[in-house]
């Protein structure tokens, strides 16, 4: 079974991580979307509701598709996985510099695993869950950049102050 790892903090989840998901559905046997807990770095969204996010988003894309939190080194859980790909999305050549360092570094750890890159359709390459975060802070339209669902909690908390 080819298992695919497709990690990150999803906060919040966008169109085009969705993207990327199911496109990557399509390459491998069961796709894990490996969600980083980091709430110590202040996310928007506890790692329980990125989770819930997830699988409220990728409930439509045909295939297996697993959500699961990790807290651990990525090679450990793709490990633990028995992953046979790490799945990365690139929007732009600075993604491609930072994905470059740390393909070389986890290709040090495990070379049995391969990371494959999928390039963003042209419609989200500028999607950024952090950019989404700062407009709905500033009151701007999010809603062609996540889904209905997500639109919502991210208005919410933002207008709740978190």
């Amino acid at each position: 079974m080819r298992i695919g790892l497709y990690p990150g903090t999803f906060d919040p989840v966008t169109n085009g991580h969705t993207d990327i998901i199911a496109r990557a559905a399509k390459l491998v046997d069961r796709v894990v979307i490996g969600v980083a807990k980091n709430d110590d770095k202040g996310p928007l969204f506890s790692t329980d509701e990125r989770v819930e996010m997830l699988r409220e988003a990728v409930s439509h894309i045909p295939g297996e598709i697993v959500v699961q939190p990790f807290s651990t080194l990525l090679m450990h859980f793709a490990e633990e996985l028995h992953a046979n790909v790490i799945i990365r999305g690139l929007r732009a050549v600075a993604d491609f510099e930072y994905e470059f360092q740390m393909t070389a570094m986890n290709q040090r750890l495990n070379q049995d695993i391969e990371t494959v890159f999928l390039m963003a359709d042209p419609r989200h390459q500028a999607i950024a869950s952090r950019l989404v975060k700062e407009i709905a802070r500033l009151d701007g339209a999010i809603d062609s950049f996540v889904s209905p669902a997500v639109a919502a909690r991210v208005r919410s908390k933002v207008k709740n102050g978190k």
